[in-house]
């Protein structure tokens, strides 16, 4: 028995040893037979946002009182009013800093909250706080939505602009155009006022009065324009000068506001286009050939070479000519017909309300009876009134005077 169980173990070692190596050679085999193939791999290589950086050092922070711009010293808003044109010393002085987009643009707080506003400090150049803002520090998109009473930063329209047409602005209108005087003369004024102002957002039109050193630039987007004049104020371009950048007054050429009806149109045609189905606008604008060739077959309506015109053959209504203009107004022809025949219903009862009641039947006297008291006609005698005396003595009596 011993024997027998030491002859087994080496055997079975043997066995082991043979069925590794016989794995080991299938795993070879394999691999030289079919080589798996290389898997390609895109790597998305993605920047991650940066956190704003403080425009200032919050050490160089004075809290200074306001300057007087104004007749009244508001406590509660930390600022004057009564005052409808800025200061003409404020106007000449050189701004305390200019926002660079390329390096200060990055999330803050307010990333996180939706509906929030951009930074007023931001747009000046001068925000100290950073990341820690409650406002955002990059440009307006056409994707951010505001209320029409106030602007990009949270301030307050009003009904109507300052006389100096400076502040918020009026949201009585929608203002695109910012006017930017004091621009230093040169031969590349044109090119000098787009470099400069295309750093805020997308522009739509620029016009330069090269004489008088004035230009009116205006943005595809409002909140555009209200960043751009809030970070361009008393600044300069490529020269010492000071900018004096007020909203436009409202542009009396004739093609200045055919060209404004013209855009809202198109907004109202765009806000149009996205609400229907696509295949319907494309049926509209003739974009679709299939659709095309259905409408040419469908207007015809049997005449060979005839096409109905588009107020024809998509009109609605009961005397439609295209069957499917006339889809839900034969119902509601017939409910019109069913209310009608029952408001002549309710007439007709109302009629018989109205009438004399008849005597009804199973009464005391009998029908015949009731028929003759209706025909005859009893006449009663009248007794005739007794003559009045008349005379002189009529009115004397035994116990007056």
């Amino acid at each position: 028995m011993a024997e027998v169980e030491v002859d087994t173990r080496p055997e079975t070692f043997v066995l082991a040893a043979d069925d590794e190596a016989q794995n080991l050679a299938l795993t070879t085999i394999s691999n030289e037979v079919a080589a798996p193939a290389e898997k390609k791999v895109k790597k998305i290589i993605r920047r991650k946002k940066r956190p704003a950086r403080p425009q200032i050092d919050p050490a160089l922070i004075k809290s200074e009182p306001p300057p007087q711009t104004g007749t009244i010293f508001n406590i509660w808003f930390n600022k004057w009013s009564g005052g409808d044109r800025e200061d003409k010393f404020l106007s000449q002085t050189h701004a305390k800093g200019r926002c660079n987009i390329a390096q200060d643009t990055g999330y803050t707080r307010a990333d996180t909250v939706s509906g929030s506003y951009f930074c007023l400090f931001f747009a000046r150049g001068i925000c100290p706080k950073g990341q820690d803002c409650e406002y955002l520090h990059r440009l307006p998109t056409i994707h951010d939505h505001f209320s029409p009473n106030v602007d990009c930063f949270g301030r307050d329209k009003f009904s109507d602009y300052r006389d100096d047409m400076g502040g918020t602005g009026s949201f009585s209108r929608t203002n695109r155009t910012i006017y930017i005087g004091r621009i230093h003369v040169s031969d590349d004024i044109e090119e000098v006022v787009a470099r400069h102002f295309a750093e805020w957002g997308q522009i739509e039109r620029t016009r330069v009065l090269n004489t008088r050193g004035v230009a009116f630039v205006t943005y595809s987007n409002e909140a555009n324009a209200q960043f751009a004049k809030e970070a361009m104020a008393h600044q300069s371009l490529d020269h010492e000068e000071i900018l004096n950048v007020r909203w436009a007054t409202a542009d009396p050429n004739p093609m200045a506001q055919k060209r404004e009806a013209r855009r809202i149109e198109e907004q109202a045609a765009e806000a149009i286009r996205r609400a229907l189905p696509a295949e319907y606008v494309a049926e509209i604008e003739g974009k679709d050939p299939e659709a095309r060739k259905r409408r040419k077959i469908e207007s015809s309506y049997g005449l060979g070479g005839y096409e109905a015109p588009d107020e024809v053959h998509f009109a609605r209504g009961r005397n439609a000519v295209n069957p499917r203009g006339r889809e839900g107004y034969e119902l509601e022809h017939e409910q019109r017909m069913l209310i009608e025949a029952a408001d002549a219903v309710e007439a007709q009862e109302a009629a018989q309300s109205q009438a004399p009641a008849e005597p009804e039947k199973g009464g005391i006297l009998s029908s015949s009876t009731l028929a003759m008291l209706q025909s005859a006609r009893v006449t009663v005698a009248s007794k005739p009134k007794p003559v009045a005396p008349s005379g002189p003595l009529v009115a004397y009596d035994s116990d007056s005077d």
